[in-house]
This record gives C-alpha cells, sequence and structure tokens, in this order.
C-alpha cells in the first residue's frame, strides 16, 4: 500500500502505527466479549440450559478470541523491534550532542583543550558503532539486541554489563586519542602511565564481575527451566520497566538495587574520567566493594526466584445444595496447589493452555470469566471437570502449565 494510506483508523500489520492499531483493537474486542460473557450476555440458546456446556463454550469463544489478541500482540511487538532502531541511534546521536554543549559551556573562559577533543572524538566513534549495530540488527531491537533476552525481555544483568563495557571503551579511546594528540615524550609516557591496573583496578575488578554476572545468570536461568525449577513464559516485546520488574510486572528488589547502586557508581566514575582525562577512572574500592555486594544480591535473587508447580490436594467441588459424595466422572474437582500460573502467563491466551491429566484423559481448563479478569484458572486453584472416559478407580492428576512444567502426580479415587 502506498505509504499515504496509512492513516489513525490502519489496522493493518505491515506498519509499526497498523500493529499497534490492530493490537488496541483486538484488546478492546476481547475485553468486551469477556465482560459481556461475565455478565451472563451473549450465550446461544443451544448451551444456555447446561451450566457445563455453557461454561465450555464460552471458554473456547474466548480462547479463540485471546489468540487473536496474542497474534496481534506478537505482531506489534515486531513492529515495535523494527522501529526500535531508529530511536536508540537517535538516543545515542542527541547523547553526543548534549557532551558537544556540555563541552562547550565548561570551555567558556576555560579554553578548549586537548582532553575536551578526546572526549568528542571518542563519543563520535562509539555513536558510530552503536548506529552500525543497530542497522545490522535493526530487526531485532537495534543496539539493544544483544540486552534481550531469550523471553523477549530486557535482561538487568546484560544491560549492566552492557553499560560498563560501553563506559570502560569509551575511556580507553579518550585515552587513545589524548595519546594520538600528545607531542611531548613526557606526555605519553603519563598516558600508558595511566592505563597502568594500579591506576584502574576498580574499574577493572566491577567490568569483570559484571560481564561474569551476565554470563552465569544465563546459565543459571537456562539449567533452571530446562529442570523446571522455572517457569518461564515469552513477553510480546521488550519494556523498559523489564530492568526492575520480574516476568509479572512486579518490582524486585534484587533487580532494583542492583540497577539503582551500578546506575550510582557509573555516575562517580563518569565524573572522575571528566576531572582526570589523562587516566583510567580509579573508582575506589570501598565503592567497588558495594557494587560487588550488589551484583552478589542480584545473584542469590536469580538462585531464589521461581519453583516447581505443585497439587498439594483435590477434592470435588461442591456447590450450594449439593450433597456430599465421592468423586465421579462428570462432576467438577478442585485442584489446590501453589504455582499453576507462571508470571507473564496472566493472558487469556496463556492461561488457555493450561492442561490436567486425569488419568489418561488430558482436560483444558476452562476459562471462567468475571468482571475484570478470569476466576478460573487460578495461581492457587483450578477447576476441571472429570471426563466420562476416565475410568472408575484410583486415577493420577497432574497439572501442565503455559509454561510447559509439569506439577507432581497426585492421586484421587473416583467412582462409578
Amino acid at each position: 500500500m502506498p505509504s499515504g494510506v496509512h492513516g489513525g483508523g490502519c489496522a493493518c500489520g505491515d506498519c509499526p502505527h497498523g500493529a499497534r492499531e490492530g493490537h488496541r483493537r483486538a484488546v478492546a474486542a476481547f475485553l468486551r466479549r469477556r465482560d459481556e460473557f461475565a455478565a451472563g450476555q451473549g450465550l446461544p440458546a443451544a448451551v444456555a440450559h447446561s451450566a457445563s456446556a455453557s461454561r465450555q463454550w464460552v471458554s473456547e469463544e474466548l480462547a479463540q478470541s485471546a489468540e487473536l489478541v496474542a497474534e496481534r500482540g506478537r505482531a506489534e511487538g515486531k513492529a515495535w523491534l523494527a522501529d526500535l532502531w531508529r530511536r536508540t541511534a537517535g538516543v545515542v546521536w542527541a547523547a553526543v550532542v548534549l557532551l558537544l554543549l556540555g563541552q562547550s559551556l565548561t570551555a567558556v573562559g576555560a579554553g578548549w583543550t586537548a582532553a575536551r577533543t578526546a572526549g568528542l572524538a571518542a563519543a563520535l566513534v562509539v555513536a558510530g558503532a552503536l548506529t552500525a549495530a543497530s542497522w545490522f540488527h535493526r530487526a531485532k531491537g537495534g543496539a539493544l539486541a544483544p540486552l534481550i533476552g531469550e523471553d523477549n525481555r530486557l535482561s538487568t544483568s546484560r544491560t549492566v554489563a552492557g553499560a560498563w563495557v560501553l563506559f570502560v571503551a569509551y575511556s580507553v579511546l579518550v585515552l587513545a586519542g589524548r595519546l594520538a594528540g600528545a607531542s611531548r615524550h613526557t606526555d605519553r609516557d603519563a598516558l600508558l602511565s595511566g592505563l597502568e591496573l594500579a591506576r584502574g583496578a576498580g574499574v577493572v575488578t566491577v567490568l569483570a564481575v559484571v560481564c561474569g554476572i551476565a554470563v552465569l545468570v544465563r546459565r543459571v536461568v537456562g539449567l533452571r527451566v530446562l529442570g523446571q525449577r522455572l517457569q518461564k513464559v515469552p513477553a510480546d516485546r521488550p519494556r523498559a520497566a523489564d530492568l526492575l520488574t520480574d516476568d509479572a510486572g512486579r518490582g524486585t528488589f534484587a533487580d532494583i538495587q542492583y540497577v539503582v547502586i551500578s546506575g550510582v557508581a557509573l555516575v562517580f566514575a563518569a565524573v572522575r574520567l571528566a576531572r582526570r582525562p589523562d587516566q583510567l577512572p580509579d573508582l575506589p574500592w570501598g565503592l567497588a566493594v558495594v557494587v560487588l555486594v550488589s551484583a552478589a544480591t542480584y545473584l542469590a535473587g536469580k538462585y531464589a526466584e521461581g519453583g516447581r508447580p505443585v497439587i498439594l490436594s483435590v477434592v470435588r467441588s461442591r456447590e450450594a445444595g449439593d450433597l456430599d459424595g465421592p468423586i465421579r466422572t462428570g462432576d467438577d474437582i478442585e485442584i489446590r496447589g501453589a504455582g499453576f500460573v507462571p508470571p507473564g502467563a496472566q493472558g487469556a491466551d496463556r492461561l488457555a493452555r493450561m492442561v490436567v491429566r486425569v488419568g489418561a484423559v488430558h482436560v483444558h481448563v476452562p476459562l471462567v470469566p468475571v468482571p475484570g479478569g478470569f476466576s478460573n484458572p487460578a495461581d492457587t486453584l483450578l477447576t476441571v471437570p472429570v471426563p466420562a472416559d476416565v475410568e472408575p478407580g484410583r486415577v493420577e492428576v497432574q497439572v501442565v502449565t503455559a509454561a510447559g512444567v509439569e506439577t507432581n502426580r497426585y492421586a484421587v479415587d473416583v467412582t462409578e
């Protein structure tokens, strides 16, 4: 389509605005339909007489509508990533302009120095490299592509490590520029001595630790996911809030303190570089140790998060007026436990993927809408019917979550 055809009401998926608009409309239609079903409206007469039939029909309708929302969300995420490289490149060059303005203002009265020239040249080199990387990875987030994890979220450990790598690279480029412009032998010797380990031991130690944390966290998360000790659900697209929150969007102490303390240390190191551009920033050991403690806390948080879902009990679901009795085929059962809904799987398309094995029969967990959300499934409680194909006797019940993680098996007795 010609570029002028896409307007405010575009809902196609071949442009970023169209993908966003299509996703917005799909979400609005799904919420409207969910609230109608929650109010008991929109049910066909053929299933309205049966509670189980109407529940199953509503669940199927909502699952199909949620799948459309998820498809639109993935299209919006791809379009957003494809457009992100321009934004990252713009932010990088805006930072260069701000650096130039800051140098110009501080040069008033003091005069322009070789250190300012080296700093501006190093910024141009870094900006050019980031812009080139953004172009080559323009379909995957531009310069942010290395910072996006396998779950399509911004990785806190990679972002912190990437910030320190860029800062150290910029510092070395500043020294290289100073060295290239130095004419006297004594000046060159002084600049070379500024690269000695005794001057930059704190920065080098912090750089090594944060890079090691980034690699180790990826390994730890991967092994825990494969061992079914951690549930991971991919996101539609990365967000800046991912740096401070868990997969469910809740703020986490380990991530927040790691980002804040690393950011403060980076600001301090940048000030030291501005004051002494003839050597690597001499980060004090006290501040370096604070960063190391923060990194250890973040790593410990990664080991502590998550956990395998577990079934604690299975009971017969009883409504008001029902007689007490054993579990029979056709009855609803309540599965009580923890961890049934992984973080980030609160969307209807994820909830619709949950399955309960009752013996050899796989039962999809029905979606039960209520105003503003769903009452079933929940993180600690699932309600499913016992299918007629289940043979009477002792059978095992097992839940398979949206992340593909299986719970323990729980034995129940089913009578005729």
